[in-house]
């Protein structure tokens, strides 16, 4: 059995979806994924035994420049490579009116979420058969109960596993651990020089401390950070780079963030820090990941930015403390 799979991001999405693969692949024996993702994260889901081809698709990129990607060949490339094969099942398991619209370009029956279970109602229409999933559920156990309804098997109790082969990594040589500060809301950023007195602690405690950063934003933080703590900033690295580097961490220390999910799908010893957004429905999950949650009365308020201008959330989430957790304390 061959599937289409449509769930072209965030990072975090993306990582969410794995453990359903891994689910269908146990299931359905030979069962093959073709998957359509975003072309800045096409090197996740070729990290899974069960997905055998990865069609990038650049919707970000050609929002801002249409005529370009049409002109250029771009859009028609796409749409070549989705219909190279006819699919048992197209499943789009994003839920948007973008990934409907996607999955109704490939050739196959349609599959995802009913209007009461898509992010966007709408999306439904574009579908031949819907599946009702509870919207107040984890992420990831809304992606295994779709897969399950959709492809015609029992979701398993069993916690869930990304499938992933990590037997290639080497063994650690030096103990270091990894901060992750960047993310997309800046309702989620835990303050700049709580991650600095992180560094020292854990400089303190014979560690050697790295700090990661995606674009220049979180360069200039890093290097702040550093600056205020010994810490070493990592260079600009691909997300396999960065694989490699969170895998072979003795700790990963991040907010609520694509990486930090990365993190705890590879099975790293991590910790998540959660303000604005809901542990709850999109926490960390993975067999050494612990999330810690910052409390306020107006948390978790999901939103970008804090209403409040003070970022209630982390008063309870001091340095101290968070390192504390970390050593099991």
């Amino acid at each position: 059995m061959r599937i289409l799979l449509i769930k072209t991001s965030s990072l975090g999405d993306v990582i969410h979806t794995l453990p359903a693969v891994t689910d269908a692949m146990r299931a359905i024996p030979g069962i093959r994924f073709d998957w359509v993702v975003e072309e800045a994260l096409q090197e996740i889901p070729r990290w899974h035994p069960a997905v055998e081809r990865v069609i990038p698709v650049a919707l970000r990129r050609w929002r801002k420049h249409l005529l370009q990607a049409v002109q250029s060949g771009e859009w028609k490339s796409f749409k070549n490579n989705l219909k190279m094969q006819t699919y048992e099942q197209v499943l789009d398991s994003q839920g948007l009116i973008k990934s409907a619209w996607l999955a109704s370009q490939a050739k196959g029956s349609r599959a995802g979420y009913d209007k009461r279970s898509a992010r966007e109602p709408l999306a439904s229409w574009f579908y031949q058969r819907t599946y009702f999933v509870d919207q107040n559920k984890h992420a990831i156990t809304r992606q295994r109960e779709l897969f399950a309804q959709a492809l015609g098997y029992s979701k398993p109790d069993s916690a869930p596993d990304s499938g992933l082969n990590l037997s290639w990594v080497p063994d650690i040589v030096n103990p270091y651990i990894v901060l992750l500060h960047g993310t997309t809301w800046s309702s989620k950023e835990w303050p700049e020089q709580n991650w600095a007195e992180l560094a020292k602690l854990a400089n303190k405690d014979g560690y050697e401390v790295k700090v990661a950063w995606g674009n220049q934003v979180e360069k200039e933080r890093a290097d702040r950070i550093a600056n205020a703590s010994g810490a070493v900033v990592l260079g600009k690295l691909s997300l396999s780079e960065m694989a490699l580097v969170l895998i072979k961490a003795s700790r990963v220390i991040g907010v609520d963030s694509g990486l930090a999910h990365m993190a705890a799908a590879l099975g790293v010893n991590s910790v998540t820090l959660y303000g604005a957004t809901d542990s709850r429905k999109t926490g960390a999950i993975g067999i050494r990941q612990q999330n810690l949650v910052g409390h306020a009365e107006c948390a978790p308020c999901l939103k970008r930015q804090c209403a409040q201008g003070k970022q209630l959330c982390w008063d309870r989430l001091r340095p101290k403390m968070v390192w504390e957790k970390c050593n099991g304390k």
